[in-house]
């Protein structure tokens, strides 16, 4: 199947061999109906290139699906399959479903391999890379999510029963003020609200809401993950180079004054992404700030714990629009920093027919609270939505 991530330098190639991931389900009897769109490299939430064009959201053809999994959240959304592949470095499972309304299941990191994956993995960006699934209905993200992990689905528990009325809930309504961040919106604040309230009604528990200060450094904390050096102290491979591959890293400003006439085989925002690692220095003594927002997070969770967060400060903006919206991504973004699982869950539309939604987070290995947490929500708020039927 096509392997390209979105690059024009790559347009034709094929896919030597399946994924681990992949191996797995087809192993299983899943049935590959094929390789759905990416933004460039994999590395922004529209998912837009010049090998395939714009992937657009079932919802509202004027709107984003979302990236970099954006063609498989449209897939989803659309009903054109049931289950999907994802990976998620800073909201790549997460946000396509959540503007696609669907479900998307980001697996605490080491469970499910994330080889061969399309640009490879480098540096210490494993740590926060997870692979997992994408499904239209809560009910198939176990079954999935047990195969794709392997030997390591021991890990999680997924077998245990779980009565949620003997869980804890916790919700947090925004990330605190984050500098260049956007407010959550009205509409998303109001489904988490219903959210709470649904679950103090219906089981009995109290959802107590918390803060954590340090979230204002989301953005730095992922940036400089996403740039720290393996063991061997080697560092993650340029942008500039992976746009560039096979040959020579890309000139990013030269590809910009190309860009502005028309010319460049490269995206707006991947250019952007180049120029921005190139001349951002990491902050790295936002590391110790990490270190204690973790701390705190993995003991308030504990193995009981649920947390209720928003995916996005909007459900799903018009097509270009994400370029104003750069620093919004730490909603998700900042899980993948804490090496957290997290599943994302439809709740419904809105009154202009777009899905709503929001995150359910668990501490490390307890993917099987988020997931069951799923299956309740989808219950209570009616899951996907067929796009048809609006």
């Amino acid at each position: 199947m096509p392997h390209t991530a979105g690059s024009v330098s790559r347009k034709g190639t094929l896919a030597p061999v399946d994924a681990p991931a992949v191996a797995l389900l087809k192993r299983a009897g899943a049935i590959p109906l094929g390789v759905t769109n990416v933004p460039e490299q994999c590395m922004w939430i529209e998912s837009h290139n010049h090998v395939y064009g714009m992937t657009r959201n079932p919802y509202d053809l004027d709107r984003i699906s979302g990236g970099s999994s954006g063609g498989e959240g449209s897939i989803l959304g659309g009903a054109g399959s049931v289950i999907g592949v994802g990976s998620d470095i800073g909201g790549s499972i997460r946000l396509p479903s959540f503007f696609c309304g669907v479900f998307g299941h980001k697996t605490t990191p080491g469970v499910v391999s994330n080889d061969l994956q399309l640009p490879p993995f480098t540096g210490r960006e494993e740590e926060i890379l997870s692979t997992g699934p994408m499904c239209r209905y809560a009910e198939d993200l176990l079954p999935v999510l047990k195969i794709m992990a392997g030997p390591n689905a021991d890990k999680l528990s997924l077998d245990t029963k779980v009565d949620l009325k003997k869980l804890r809930f916790f919700t947090l309504p925004d990330c605190g003020g984050a500098p260049l961040t956007n407010p959550v919106s009205e509409e998303l604040k109001q489904a988490q609200r219903k959210v709470v309230e649904r679950l103090e009604a219906d089981l009995g528990v109290k959802v107590e809401e918390v803060h954590f200060p340090e979230l204002k450094h989301a953005y730095d904390m992922w940036f400089v993950c996403m740039n720290l050096p393996n063991d061997e102290g080697k560092g993650p491979t340029s942008f500039a180079k992976l746009l560039g591959e096979p040959g020579p890293p890309i000139w990013p400003f030269w590809e910009l004054l190309k860009a502005a006439v028309g010319k460049s085989n490269h995206t707006l925002p991947a250019i952007i992404f180049a120029i921005m690692s190139k001349l951002t220095k990491p902050p790295f003594s936002v590391l110790k700030i990490k270190e204690k927002l973790q701390q705190d997070v993995v003991e308030l969770l504990g193995s009981d714990g649920v947390l209720l967060y928003p995916t996005f400060t909007r459900v799903a903006p018009k097509h270009h629009h994400p370029l104003l919206m750069f620093n919004d991504l730490i909603y998700t973004a900042i899980f993948n920093v804490l090496a957290l699982p997290v599943t994302q869950c439809p709740l419904g539309l809105n009154e202009e027919g777009l899905p709503l939604g929001l995150q359910v987070v668990a501490g490390p290995l307890q993917d099987h609270l988020t997931i069951q947490t799923a299956l309740y929500l989808e219950k209570a708020f009616g899951g996907w939505t067929d796009p048809g039927a609006k």
